[in-house]
């Protein structure tokens, strides 16, 4: 979009400092630094890991190392063609962070807003059919199979405050 603003400022008997300002490049509703290179830029994206942005970057030929402030408009509708519509067809399947859909059977790579949306449906279907990982996310517990004993407490309601001696009364 915008290339870097720069602004000599002069001084008497200096010789002219540079002071450099970055813009912000807005793609698929996410606020990017422009002085971020495209490879790490990528990753800002939600849905977008470091295994993605550089597949992206080979397959449409884009150099990883071009910050994202020099991407020209064209290039970046190019990238968000790519991430939404032509993502699921052109890497392997594996890659994929949504491989065998429950609904559709499909293997499909959720970016943005489409990913929370999803991730928030399963987890109401899991409550909903009263499944073991359902009812640890009801209850607030982990649903990976870790231990409770000594972690996990921030989520739960009633904090361990540790052993505590009774009062002695006072003698008479």
């Amino acid at each position: 979009m915008a290339a870097p603003i720069t602004q000599k400022i002069e001084s008497k008997g200096r010789p002219p400092e540079k002071k450099e300002y970055f813009t912000i490049i807005r793609i698929m509703q996410t606020d990017i630094p422009g002085n971020k290179n495209l490879l790490t830029g990528l990753t800002y994206l939600k849905g977008v890991s470091w295994g993605i942005s550089n597949a992206t970057c080979k397959l449409l030929k884009l150099d990883p190392r071009k910050k994202i402030s020099d991407l020209t408009p064209q290039e970046t509708e190019k990238i968000v063609k790519f991430l939404d519509e032509e993502i699921s067809k052109k890497l392997p399947k594996f890659m994929l962070n949504r491989r065998k859909d429950f609904e559709t059977g499909e293997d499909v790579h959720l970016t943005g807003t489409d990913l929370d949306m999803k991730r928030e449906f399963d987890i109401r279907r899991l409550k909903k059919i009263r499944s073991y990982r359902g009812l640890r996310h009801a209850t607030g517990q982990p649903t990976r199979g870790q231990r409770t004993k000594s972690h996990f407490r921030n989520k739960k309601k009633n904090k361990v405050v540790g052993v505590q001696k009774k009062a002695n009364k006072p003698s008479k």
